[in-house]
């Protein structure tokens, strides 16, 4: 290998990882209000169920820009499209911290949110046409080790500083990085084609093909059972439980340790053992998930053992999809599959969160992470009842 080909992948694994960067900023600006919906709700005059909107709409409006995204601009090369997206993401940050009014709040919500799904839609294939495709699962991997991180830091990180200092400068600090990452992926990411403009057609082939359609109902069902259980775990550890605020945040940190573990098991393994780890990380999602049912100890380390296992296997979870999605498609159909897949994932955030406040309504919490470890059984079921985790034969 020259010298030529040296810096030629070292640019494009630097492009990956830059990706992992927007992820993190894409992920940590969706979660961001969840821990300061209050402190908006009081700044903006509003009650918290309306504030409530700029996360709910955001997910919904993330699944439709997902697929509307494919169809708009799938033709066009991906690296100035990433970096308009980051430019948008940017400036949704930056008019969310300044807006006065919560019309104006939402209007700039919405706008990051488009970018959410059109980012998503296209990440992962990004990365599969960065590297060789021995190395298309480490890639993933790596750019969805953004979300992981996100979870570990990002959003800790974001609610510290909207609870010490305001609520605004969070949203600024993400407008600002966004900006830098768009500056050096302008510099590190090599041109990438588009593909042929996608349309009804292309979305068709893709839900024809059984394996695809088995593969986003495993993660339907996986998604919507972890957002019901763990848009609550709050309540639950506090309630349920009885544990200390600070053994909260120590377990949710832990939590985000796990997912970064997760990550880093896939970019090892899930290329080669793609089926048998993402078969343990829905296991370990299932199995801590019946165990926190029966809440069987109030002993914090326990509860950490058991939320470790969860963070790990949903980091799997996510990456092992992905993955999957991207190698049932093939080259040609990688773009809608991935599309459908964003458009699922956003879809089941609010769904999971729908259901889970429903079946508190007319339950409790141990019933909510019964149900929801029931729900990721079946997906572990339809998982081990597969065929293929290849491209079928044409």
């Amino acid at each position: 290998m020259n010298n030529s080909e040296n810096k030629t992948q070292w640019r494009n694994w630097m492009a990956v990882c830059m990706l992992a960067i927007a992820s993190f900023i894409v992920v940590s600006t969706e979660l961001a209000p969840i821990g300061m919906l209050s402190a908006i709700a009081s700044s903006m005059g509003q009650n918290s169920g309306t504030t409530g909107l700029v996360v709910t709409l955001y997910a919904w409006l993330g699944a439709v820009s997902a697929l509307v995204s494919v169809t708009t601009f799938s033709h066009l090369p991906r690296k100035p499209v990433v970096i308009v997206l980051m430019l948008l993401m940017a400036a949704s940050n930056g008019i969310a911290a300044i807006s006065e009014h919560f019309s104006v709040l939402l209007i700039a919500r919405l706008a990051g949110a488009a970018a959410h799904g059109a980012f998503w839609a296209m990440a992962g294939t990004i990365g599969a046409q960065l590297v060789s495709d021995k190395y298309t699962g480490r890639a993933t991997a790596i750019i969805f080790s953004g979300v992981s991180i996100a979870s570990i830091l990002g959003v800790p990180l974001i609610n510290w500083i909207s609870s010490t200092i305001g609520w605004r400068l969070s949203f600024l600090l993400l407008g600002a990085l966004a900006i830098i990452t768009a500056i050096i992926l302008a510099f590190t990411l090599p041109a990438v084609s588009g593909t042929s403009r996608m349309g009804r057609k292309q979305f068709s082939a893709v839900l024809q093909i059984k394996q695809l359609r088995q593969v986003y109902l495993i993660a339907t069902a996986a998604i919507i059972a972890h957002f019901a259980a763990f848009t609550y775990i709050e309540v639950f550890m506090a309630e349920e439980m009885a544990i200390s605020a600070n053994w909260i945040a120590v377990c949710l940190f832990v939590f985000g340790i796990a997912g970064v573990a997760g990550n880093l098991l896939c970019g090892l393994f899930i290329d080669r053992y793609l089926k048998s780890i993402l078969g343990a990380g829905i296991m370990l999602i299932c199995s801590s998930l019946i165990l926190l049912s029966a809440v069987l100890t109030h002993n914090p380390i326990m509860l950490m053992v058991l939320v470790f296992a969860w963070g790990l296997g949903v980091a799997i979870l996510f990456v092992g999809i992905q993955a999957w999605v991207i190698r049932l498609a093939g080259y040609d159909n990688a773009l809608p599959a991935s599309a459908i897949y964003a458009a699922i994932f956003n879809g089941a955030v609010g769904i999971g969160a729908i259901i889970g406040a429903g079946i508190i309504d007319f339950g409790n919490m141990k019933m909510l992470y019964l149900i929801a470890s029931l729900i990721t059984l079946f997906s572990l079921l339809q998982l081990l009842i597969s065929k293929t985790m290849h491209k079928p034969a044409q």
